[in-house]
């Protein structure tokens, strides 16, 4: 599985991501390996599993580009 996630850090910032191995990469971001989160607590407060890389890669980059994208998925995710 492939999954597109978004992180919300202690300071409301988000991050959107693509990763194969979700809790990894999680942990990854709260231990400070990486670079752009460095320094803030995050919490996953979305994510979506794709069968091939390809097509995640595809819509993190769309959530990343589109505006309209990310507010429909945040929109989404208040109201579940």
């Amino acid at each position: 599985m492939h999954y597109v996630y978004i992180l919300q850090g202690s300071d409301g910032r988000l991050c959107i991501g693509y990763s194969a191995d979700l809790r990894a990469r999680l942990a990854a971001h709260q231990e400070g390996r990486s670079r752009a989160t460095r320094g803030r607590r995050w919490r996953l407060v979305y994510y979506e599993a794709y069968l091939d890389a390809a097509t995640a890669r595809r819509r993190e980059r769309q959530l990343k580009r589109s505006g309209v994208a990310r507010r429909a998925v945040m929109a989404r995710r208040w109201r579940a």
